[in-house]
């Protein structure tokens, strides 16, 4: 919304007493200054509008990242981009455009458009849907908020719809990437009879929650349990991406970059690496490649890491068992 309307908004919802727009209107204020990397005013606006009202309870505001106290997020600070990472070109593409309309969402609502911010990641676990996250926010030079299942989930009736509410009501007053891992922990099919009823409004205030978000909160859900989800959770989604192991291909091109990383031939093809080595999820490799360069770093200056690179395939071989190409 163009920033004059915001003013007027803000100057009916005063006068009108009317304090649901007004808070809205605020929010939406504060989050365009921080995108606009004005942190110190959004933190003001912010601060201002958590003062309690005359006669009023002071709102719960969630604003632990740690992990202790009760807090219902932690946030994370982006590390790796999404050059870090070996995507296939059907996971990309779409995810490389989601950046651009977020990088350009200005022009997009000028033409009456908002930009996409909802995506629901699926595939076996170790695979790189918990980077992809970190990557998106990354790229957008925004915070990463995980939520903490932990802190949200309660006991007593109501209680998670309640906290729930609150941890939505944090994100929308801020430009950022909010991360639901194993995102089946709340997004339960509500037709399975085994579950209870009070985890069918958890579910529905959910949807209703996702449904609410503004577009400057990028929304990425992770599951490796798609089968799981409600039928209606799928649809909040526009992308909807499947990230697949490892190909043959890409285990070769991982360990392409691993020799340019370490500046040394590694003695071994990277085409004999990614067929010798026994796994099947880019974790797998990237704990292979830090164990190799441990060792290597250790056996300096005279290293031969040619010679680490048989001994440590020979050690992964006997913890997960000898890969096809060994079988006779």
């Amino acid at each position: 919304m163009p920033r004059a309307d915001l003013i007027v908004n803000l100057v009916r919802a005063g006068t009108q007493g009317d304090q649901r727009t007004f808070r809205s209107t605020v929010e939406a204020i504060a989050a365009e200054e921080r995108a606009k990397r004005h942190t110190q005013l959004a933190d003001r606006l912010e601060e201002n509008l958590r003062q309690p009202a005359p006669s009023a309870k002071a709102a719960e505001v969630v604003r632990s990242f740690d992990g202790g106290h009760g807090g219902l997020l932690y946030e994370v600070e982006p590390r790796r981009g999404l050059t870090s990472m070996f995507l296939d070109i059907a996971v990309a593409t779409p995810v490389r455009e989601l950046v651009e309309e977020q990088q350009r969402a200005e022009l997009l609502r000028s033409y009456g458009v908002e930009p996409r911010h909802r995506v629901l990641l699926e595939g076996p676990p170790g695979n790189g849907k918990t980077t992809l996250a970190e990557g998106i926010a990354f790229e957008l030079m925004v915070p990463l908020f995980v939520v903490r299942y932990e802190a949200v989930v309660g006991s007593f009736l109501g209680e998670t719809s309640g906290r729930l509410k609150r941890l939505f009501d944090f994100a929308r007053t801020h430009q950022c990437v909010l991360f639901f891992d194993e995102f089946d922990t709340l997004g339960k099919e509500r037709g399975d009879t085994h579950e209870t009823g009070e985890i069918k409004r958890v579910v529905s205030s959910l949807l209703l929650q996702i449904d609410s978000l503004p577009s400057h909160v990028v929304v990425v859900t992770a599951t490796n349990h798609a089968e799981l989800l409600d039928r209606a959770v799928w649809r909040r989604f526009q992308l909807r991406l499947n990230l697949p192991a490892p190909t043959p291909a890409q285990r070769a091109a991982w360990f392409e970059r691993f020799e340019e990383t370490l500046g040394v031939p590694l003695g071994l093809s990277p085409k004999t690496l990614a067929t010798r080595l026994p796994v099947q999820t880019f974790s797998d490799l990237e704990q292979f490649c830090e164990d190799v360069h441990r060792r290597y770093v250790l056996a300096l200056p005279g290293a031969d890491l040619k010679r680490i690179l048989t001994e440590r395939l020979s050690q992964w071989k006997e913890r997960v068992g000898p890969t096809a190409a060994d079988r006779p």
